[in-house]
């Protein structure tokens, strides 16, 4: 089970590993949100979602991601991306900022690993070294702080 938790975590540090790189400030410390907590994997799922829409948010969907992982031989029964955002916002940033699109929707990732789930997602702050148009700066600091908030929620 420790080899998918690196695959998973190598995963979305690639995704912004350029930036990383291309950027002296980032801070690789934040790169990653995550939450470990003793929930069962079910559990943890209804509290990600109820914490996204808590927070104002609206559930996009869920993707299993467990069944290509079994089939190329990682043994993991649970593992699940969940994207959420504010219609709206997906809209008015899309057509503003085409480029944004591959962010967006917003995404968690949901895993079990033994008698534990975690909970990860990419730091929205962190879009700030790809874009660094002053008017997008607000909106990725308040989705770090939703991040954060939904994140303490699902711990609690």
């Amino acid at each position: 089970m420790k080899s998918l938790v690196t695959i998973v975590i190598a995963f979305w540090l690639s995704l912004f590993h350029s930036a990383a790189i291309a950027d002296n400030h980032v801070d690789p410390a934040h790169e990653l949100l995550m939450v470990r907590i003793s929930n069962t994997f079910p559990e943890a799922m209804n509290a990600v979602q109820q914490a996204v829409v808590n927070n104002g948010y609206k559930l996009m969907r869920v993707q299993r991601v467990d069944v290509g992982l079994t089939k190329s031989g990682y043994q993991t029964a649970e593992y699940r991306i969940v994207f959420f955002g504010k219609k709206k916002e997906i809209q008015s940033l899309s057509k503003k900022h085409p480029t944004l699109v591959p962010f967006l929707p917003l995404k968690l990732v949901v895993f079990a690993e033994g008698d534990e789930t975690i909970v990860l997602g990419t730091n929205p702050a962190k879009l700030i070294s790809f874009y660094p148009e002053k008017d997008l700066e607000p909106t990725f600091r308040r989705w770090e702080k939703d991040f954060l908030k939904i994140l303490a929620d699902v711990r609690s």
